[in-house]
């Protein structure tokens, strides 16, 4: 197997793990949200702060298709977990919190995917050098 072969490998497992970390973090997230109560949630703040880091993390490992698999990830289970199971209840109920939680969370990993790329970038960064 040449190089560009073993690379898209990598590529592809990295997705993958990252569909599977959005729906880790998505259903962990979606159970923490809740905690908490008026008017202070900090539940609601980790959870955000978790899906923000791990999204950096997806896009840092191997750029946009990572992200992209996150998000997807995230929002299938934030979106299942949102419909009602078998006896009606709903674990995301349709509320303020709610909203937030899922609006948000897409928003904040929105903010992650236009963040600068150098940020991201495998060379070390440029020190000036100090003028004689």
């Amino acid at each position: 197997m040449n190089s560009s072969g073993r690379h898209l490998g990598r590529t592809i497992l990295r997705t993958l793990l990252a569909v599977l970390l959005g729906v880790v973090l998505g259903a962990l997230g979606t159970v923490v949200h809740r905690y908490g109560g008026d008017p202070w949630y900090p539940g609601l703040v980790l959870a955000l702060a978790l899906t923000v880091a791990a999204g950096v993390l997806a896009r840092a490992w191997a750029g946009y298709g990572t992200l992209l698999g996150f998000g997807v990830g995230w929002v299938g289970i934030v979106q299942a977990l949102s419909l009602p199971g078998s006896g009606g209840d709903v674990v995301v109920p349709a509320g303020v919190l709610g909203m937030v939680w899922s609006y948000a969370g897409v928003a904040l990993l929105a903010v992650v995917a236009f963040l600068p790329a150098g940020w991201f970038a495998d060379v070390p960064a440029r020190r000036k050098r100090p003028a004689a």
